[in-house]
């Protein structure tokens, strides 16, 4: 069976999570799903192979292997909302962003296949992530984690509109002190062409929210990226070369800027 998680440990103070791009589904759950939900077109579509260039500022990365129709990794385990009121996909989806059911009438995910899903794949890919930042933290003083995700630009479920290019989630401060998300977003609109904003729609997931600590020794930011920014239209679709050579460096710009400010702040 595959493992829950892909990871590669790096030498810098930043950890690269991206609990979204997983592909993989068991056959036991594959068999329950429709064939429309078996095209996975909530995946943030290749953003490990958008985000190749992290191996060269030493950053360690953990990606998830299962899609998140398996179970979404950046949901608490107890399934509490993160947007209240708002609609938005929980720990067990059942529902595509569009709105279309993902099972088969009746086949829905019981209390047993939920528990069961959360030892596989999502305790593991946890207490990865929570001991690499542990690890981080004790080689370098303090830990630096960035949610790496992606969306489709235009999802009018889930909010008005058109998304900005650039989403970047610092829970409302609370993960990240603004010194450091403020750089990140001003690196972001120097970069011309996309649009960019800090705590919008997307404030940050679970991972974000539950691992990052302004006032501590890790920091948190989410980055959801539009997938107009990069992806060439297809089903799946694939990554646009032109595209991704324009977006890369802006990608690894804010990312390094997001390491040298938390260099400034931690002195």
């Amino acid at each position: 069976m595959t493992g829950p998680f892909r990871f590669t440990a790096g030498t810098a103070p930043l950890l690269v999570s991206m609990p979204h791009v997983g592909l993989g589904v068991p056959d036991d759950v594959a068999a329950r799903l429709t064939p429309d939900a078996m095209r996975l077109v909530d995946t943030d579509w290749h953003i490990d192979r958008l985000y190749d260039f992290l191996d060269g500022l030493g950053a360690s990365v953990l990606a998830a292997t299962q899609s998140r129709y398996v179970v979404d990794l950046n949901r608490p385990s107890d399934d509490a909302a993160l947007y209240p009121g708002q609609a938005t996909p929980g720990l067990f989806p059942t529902e595509s962003f569009e709105g279309a059911a993902l099972y088969r009438p009746g086949m829905e995910p019981d209390a047993a296949d939920k528990a069961a899903r959360v030892e596989a794949w999502w305790r593991p890919y946890h207490a990865k992530l929570e001991a690499e930042l542990a690890r981080l933290v004790a080689a370098h003083g303090y830990a630096l984690l960035w949610e790496a995700h992606s969306i489709a630009p235009v999802l009018p479920r889930l909010f008005e509109g058109r998304l900005p290019d650039i989403n970047i989630g610092s829970n409302a401060g609370a993960s990240c002190p603004a010194a450091v998300s403020g750089a990140v977003l001003e690196a972001a609109g120097t970069a011309g062409r996309y649009t960019a904003v800090l705590d919008g729609r997307f404030k940050g997931g679970h991972i974000t929210r539950h691992y990052g600590r302004a006032a501590g020794r890790v920091l948190a930011l989410q980055l959801e990226l539009s997938q107009a920014t990069y992806l060439a239209a297809g089903d799946p679709p694939e990554l646009d070369p032109g595209l991704c050579a324009e977006v890369r460096p802006v990608l690894r710009s804010l990312v390094e800027t997001y390491m040298a400010a938390a260099k400034r702040h931690f002195g």
